[in-house]
């Protein structure tokens, strides 16, 4: 899949993912700081139910959130991670085969962690400040 869209239409975006034919529930986020990985994970977050505000879990690694439905959505920021080894140790892998949405930013941090079947989400900046989404599922 492959979409360019504006800010103003990422909540159609995140629908759009989310309505993927057997979308994998491990997605990881490639980006450079600042191009809307954040935010595109909190329209999906916001797509998918959940009532509550989602944040950036930049000092916390990973939030957990409830869809109005129950399931759990974990949101993982790995940008201040030092090492797999720290990865491990929190648990990281447990959350990545729960079966739960996992959406995870800086995934490069803990390459060999992540589950081998997992969606991948690559977003580019243009000039015209628009974004390029490709979602490699």
């Amino acid at each position: 899949m492959n979409i360019n869209f504006t800010l103003e239409e990422i909540q159609n975006v995140a629908k759009q993912i989310l309505e993927t034919p057997l979308l994998k529930k491990v997605i990881t986020f490639h980006a450079e700081m600042g191009v809307g990985k954040t935010t595109l994970i909190k329209a999906l977050v916001n797509e998918l139910g959940v009532q509550s505000n989602s944040s950036s879990p930049t000092f916390s690694l990973v939030n957990e959130y409830e869809t109005k439905n129950g399931e759990i959505v974990y949101h993982f920021d790995l940008y201040r991670l030092n090492s797999e080894v720290e990865a491990y140790d929190m648990g990281i892998d447990e959350y990545f085969y729960s079966g739960n949405w996992c959406f995870i930013e800086w995934p490069e941090k803990t390459p060999n962690l992540i589950p081998i079947d997992h969606a991948a989400i690559y977003l580019k900046l243009n000039n015209d400040k628009s974004r390029t989404l490709v979602l490699k599922n």
